[in-house]
């Protein structure tokens, strides 16, 4: 499954939201330890302070083969003609090794469907590109998707696509739809918390801006879980599969289930990490875990 382009992450990167609040420095020594660590996939979203571009530049400047993965560029943060020319510029600069990950966000546009302004972004990046100089690799993109819609035009204007805070019912249900050749990248939040009690109280705080928001709540609907569950933060169920906490073996043994219902890689994002801190303990504990099996992929 997936690959196409030759989008081929291996089975488990790291997804952050870290970066946003730490120097430089420390964002280039942990990149560069996860590299050397064997991680062949770096997600980055765009949220607060950083760009989404020179962010990514930044980590693949510091990198040698490291895959940096804008997860995701938020399409209202910038015109398409500006999206295409940094993407072509890092597809020139580092072959193969920059994903575009571009999605919606979370920005309000009374009147407008995600779908439609998607469409229309991608009309006009590739309006671009078909005048351009080949860079000596290709732009590779992917999109934030969930629903059926989405994930066609992931499928059919992309390499694939990107999915956030799912279960894996979701992610057999977006292979299906993907069909075998697009990329499914998933993201799943893990803890390294083995009370439950407390497990689920961080998951909650963690989750509660995801269930509060329509188009998530819609998401989850769709995936089965009533309104009681959804609300008044979270059922037990609906927390514990969006949110794997334990011991990094059993954490491990869940994420390998996205693997098996079609993901051809599963960004792992720690969570319960104080603004400002790293999660460099977590993620070396995370990769003896996970890593073993696709160190020399």
């Amino acid at each position: 499954m997936g690959g196409i382009d030759g989008l081929d992450l291996g089975s488990f990167g790291v997804y952050t939201f870290d970066f946003e609040h730490q120097p430089a420095t420390l964002m280039r020594d942990s990149v560069q330890e996860l590299e050397e660590r064997g991680w062949r996939a770096f997600w980055i979203p765009e949220v607060g302070v950083r760009e989404a571009f020179t962010h990514s530049g930044y980590l693949l400047s510091h990198t040698r083969r490291m895959h940096i993965v804008n997860g995701i560029a938020q399409i209202w943060q910038r015109e398409p003609r500006a999206a295409w020319g940094a993407g072509l510029l890092l597809a020139d600069a580092y072959p193969g090794r920059h994903v575009l990950g571009l999605g919606y966000g979370g920005a309000r546009h009374p009147g407008v469907k995600p779908l439609a302004a998607m469409t229309r972004y991608l009309d006009e990046m590739d309006a671009f590109d078909r005048d351009a100089p080949r860079p000596h690799a290709p732009i590779r993109r992917i999109l934030a998707a969930y629903g059926p819609r989405m994930l066609e035009l992931a499928r059919d204007r992309t390499a694939g696509a990107h999915t956030y805070h799912v279960t894996v019912a979701h992610t057999a249900q977006a292979r299906e739809i993907l069909g075998p050749d697009a990329f499914l990248g998933v993201e799943h939040a893990v803890l390294f918390e083995t009370d439950p009690a407390r497990a689920r109280t961080i998951a909650r705080e963690h989750l509660h801006p995801y269930l509060n928001t329509p188009y998530n709540i819609a998401k989850f609907r769709r995936l089965g879980y009533s309104d009681e569950e959804i609300g008044d933060g979270g059922s037990d169920r609906l927390v514990d599969d969006l949110v794997f906490w334990g011991e990094p073996d059993a954490i491990a043994a869940r994420l390998r289930a996205h693997i098996d219902a079609g993901a051809d890689h599963v960004a792992v994002q720690v969570i319960g990490i104080e603004p400002g801190h790293s999660a460099m303990p977590h993620w070396r504990r995370l990769g003896e875990a996970l890593l073993p099996r696709d160190i020399n992929a």
